[in-house]
């Protein structure tokens, strides 16, 4: 599912097409992050590290339960 499709405050696992914003922390396929929301093409999510990351709306997602 695209990542601007997931619920705000959701667990979700990185699967594909991934975009991130000019500054942001790498991101790779299998990542699990904690997505807040989206605000325009770009969301605002945490990584594992509690580093701000910035995935572009139309990344592939899983969302874990």
């Amino acid at each position: 599912m695209r990542l601007a499709d997931v619920p705000n405050n959701t667990r979700i696992k990185v699967l594909g097409n991934i975009q991130i914003a000019p500054g942001s922390p790498p991101i790779h396929k299998g990542d699990i992050l904690q997505f807040n929301n989206c605000d325009g093409i770009y969301s605002y999510c945490i990584n594992e590290d509690n580093e701000r990351v910035h995935l572009a709306g139309w990344t592939e997602v899983e969302i874990i339960t």
